[in-house]
């Protein structure tokens, strides 16, 4: 993207607040009358810290923050500005009381709270039932067993509860007192119903959750309301519209992929991969049961139908190991010592529970690597491309899943997301499928939720037009698949157990 060029007559501005588990930043989009211009207005890290074993989001230090991001726009661009949309991660929530009040601090998905969860679960509603209502994909950190958790550790937040509002939305309802949730974002719950795209009463009803504290579900490019005249002037700013983006930030990146036809997936590439398919209507068969495939929201009325892959997250905690002992390294040096290393030295299961949030990453991969019969990896560029590779022989076999469930072939595969900044990465994503790799845009979250704002205030027209404008204002970079038949023999060695 180019530096954001002054035209007062033609430019409209909005702010995207993208709130990740690592970091968040507020970025300006400007659209002028062919190309979307962005840029970075203010950066910090998503703030977490446990209290009385208890993993918290510290949730008045992000608004804190988004409100100085507010403060730095006005100081830089005047009183003017044309809408503020929120995403996020799913499944994580806040509980207002009656009178309007947080309750607690939301609890964060990696807190252990739901350990173990999903055995006690089928027990009160079966695993095909639940899939069948909501197609989901499991995982114990999605909301449903959230909410059951919390009903048997602390009862008194749902006695006291008023009104269930999920990170986004809890965003939108601070700046605006309004309180709904966006469909996108609702779909990551594992409550709502996917076939009519409203809760699922008999499964709340089933967990003993109450239906009454779920809130209207709004569609995404919906005008929230006006950001609250006090907060406006605090802040520097002429009223302006909050709007709902698609809240869940997976689906502001797949809205921002600059596709065309119907032959393609994606992945959007972060923290978490999601690996998928934009569909016209769910698929909740015994075969998308059988591969834990998910089914949420997208523009449009879309659904994205796609895998949870574990993503960068192994490699983030890796780095942070390596920083406890030491060694401090950035990515881009973690990446060169990977490139000269031999392939194929460890084979990881990304997947694997052990990943999900050990207390020292590098234990539990070396661990891994002993239940599996292999020698951990002996140096970090070895142990950096074992991640790599294990992520791509997992985008492999999604998209032989993905295929075998939709009956289509994927002719190529899109790719966007701050992880594509990972160039080796994408070439074995590549290479792994055997699928051409287009890779862009890298701040495709925020993008997309730009594009959802522009449309709802009627910059854009509709989802093509914004689509066309990506393109125009991006960069994608290509990669062509090398040494298939390499990757091949490791993914069906992998497959049958490594």
């Amino acid at each position: 993207m180019s530096d954001m060029q002054e035209s007062p007559k033609k430019t409209a501005r909005y702010i995207a607040f993208d709130l990740g588990a690592e970091s968040s930043r507020a970025i300006v989009g400007a659209f002028t009358q062919d190309r979307l211009e962005i840029e970075e207005l203010h950066r910090f890290p998503s703030r977490n810290i446990v209290v009385r074993g208890t993993r918290q989001w510290d949730i008045l230090y992000f608004y804190g923050e988004m409100l100085e991001a507010l403060r730095r726009y006005s100081a830089k661009y005047g009183h003017d500005l044309a809408g503020i949309g929120v995403d996020t991660w799913g499944v994580d929530f806040g509980v207002l009381g009656a009178s309007g009040q947080l309750l607690a601090n939301p609890v964060h998905y990696r807190d252990h709270r739901t350990d173990g969860i999903l055995d006690e679960a089928f027990h009160v509603v079966p695993r095909q039932s639940i899939y069948a209502q909501t197609g989901i994909q499991f995982m114990p950190l999605n909301s449903l067993f959230q909410c059951w958790a919390m009903l048997k550790e602390t009862p008194e937040l749902l006695r006291e509860a008023g009104t269930l509002l999920l990170m986004p939305d809890l965003f939108n309802y601070f700046f605006t007192g309004f309180r709904a949730s966006e469909y996108t974002i609702a779909s990551t719950t594992q409550m709502l119903d996917v076939h009519q795209r409203q809760w699922c009463r008999p499964l709340l009803e089933a967990f003993s959750l109450p239906l009454d504290i779920m809130p209207e579900i709004i569609p995404p490019c919906t005008v929230v309301g006006p950001l609250d005249p006090d907060i406006a002037r605090d802040v520097g700013l002429h009223t302006t519209e909050v709007i709902a983006p698609c809240c869940h930030d997976t689906g502001s990146a797949v809205a921002a992929i600059p596709a065309e036809g119907g032959d393609w997936a994606y992945i959007s590439c972060g923290t978490w991969s999601l690996m998928g398919a934009e569909l016209s209507e769910p698929i909740t068969s015994d075969k998308a049961l059988e591969y834990n495939f998910t089914n949420e929201g997208g523009i449009g009325n879309t659904i994205r139908f796609l895998k949870n892959i574990m993503g960068l997250w192994v490699l983030q905690q890796c780095r942070a190991a390596w920083t406890r002992r030491g060694e401090e390294h950035s990515y881009a040096t973690l990446t060169d010592m990977a490139h000269s290393e031999a392939p194929f030295q460890v084979i990881i299961d990304v997947d694997d529970p052990s990943f999900l949030n050990p207390e020292d990453m590098l234990e539990a991969i070396a661990a891994h690597c002993s239940a599996t019969g292999q020698h951990p990896p002996e140096s970090i560029g070895a142990t950096v491309r074992a991640v790599l590779e294990g992520l791509a022989i997992r985008y492999a076999v999604c998209l032989e899943n993905l295929e075998d469930v939709t009956g289509k072939r994927v002719e190529r595969i899109h790719m966007a997301g701050g992880g594509i900044q990972n160039e080796l990465l994408c070439q074995f994503a590549s290479n792994a499928t055997g699928r051409p790799v287009v890779a862009g845009p890298i701040e495709a979250t925020a993008i997309g939720n730009l594009i959802a704002q522009a449309m709802a205030t009627g910059r854009l027209a509709d989802h093509a037009e914004a689509r066309r404008l990506i393109a125009r204002s991006t960069a994608p970079k290509a990669y062509e698949p090398a040494d298939t038949d390499k990757w091949r023999a490791v993914i069906e060695r992998f497959k049958k157990g490594l």
